[in-house]
């Protein structure tokens, strides 16, 4: 194990470079940085996003809601790269106050909503079109418990392990054993789920499916992170595999995942 070593300051600030992939536009404060006028188009919903495991959840799901015939789920998709820092555009943070992709736009009524956070979304959307969310209370019980396994979980894949392993300037040991082990902590959680039901949260296919496949799905296909499905050893989490391949078929699935690649 590296023996290198970092002594925190008493009172961290911002004066060093940070580094990695992201280090050229993560600043420790919010809020717009430049005016910017966003793009509107003539559908019911505007979505601003990127194809990342986050941004495809939305497009997935409307995919899924036109894909059953449901016109009011009209949407323009709005690339959104953040890797130019257009999340800290005026327009931008005026609908997501905290800059992260994916954002949604609905102007289908008088009044116009804005929505942020993915699962957020994914609900928001489940619940105005009856689509997707069980009505059995246990059921939808256990749906909005997955789904909001994945809202909490999926930092620690990203931000932790695909951060550390992908991303970082360098390797460094303990930050990507720390986080692969919570990851393969993660998939032996959606394994042993997934052996006992054909879809998250049982028999039916909902929103947790949709939230949790861009990232653990993705992942065990070997989509995200390079090699990291190799290293995590992902092909043993047999059910899993078998999930992630059954809903990568599915037509909205495949259309929603390629509509904002960058």
């Amino acid at each position: 194990m590296s023996t290198s070593s970092y002594t925190p300051p008493q009172v961290w600030t911002n004066d060093q470079p940070v580094g990695g992939k992201f280090g050229s536009i993560n600043r420790p404060d919010s809020g717009a940085r430049y005016p910017q006028t966003l793009p509107v188009g003539s559908q019911p919903f505007q979505l601003y996003s990127l194809g990342t495991p986050n941004g495809v959840k939305v497009s997935i799901m409307l995919e899924e809601l036109l894909h059953k015939g449901l016109q009011g789920a009209g949407y323009d998709a709005h690339l959104i790269n953040i890797m130019e820092g257009e999340q800290f555009g005026s327009d931008f943070v005026a609908i997501n106050p905290n800059s992260k992709i994916p954002a949604l736009v609905d102007r289908s009524g008088p009044e116009t909503v804005n929505i942020f956070e993915s699962g957020a979304i994914l609900l928001y959307l489940a619940e105005k079109f009856d689509c997707f969310i069980p009505t059995e209370t246990a059921q939808r019980a256990a749906c909005l418990s997955w789904l909001f396994w994945q809202m909490g979980s999926a930092p620690l894949l990203g931000g932790g392990f695909g951060h550390f392993y992908a991303y970082a300037p360098e390797k460094l040991e303990y930050p990507i054993n720390r986080f692969a082990m919570e990851a393969k902590r993660q998939l032996d959680v959606l394994d042993k789920q997934l052996a006992k039901n054909t879809y998250i949260a049982g028999e039916e296919y909902t929103i947790a499916d949709i939230a949790i496949w861009p990232w653990y799905g993705v992942l065990v296909q070997g989509g995200i992170y390079g090699d990291a499905a190799r290293f995590l050893d992902a092909a043993s989490y047999t059910h899993l595999k078998r999930w992630a391949d059954m809903i990568g078929q599915r037509e909205a699935v495949k259309k929603g995942s390629n509509v904002l690649k960058g």
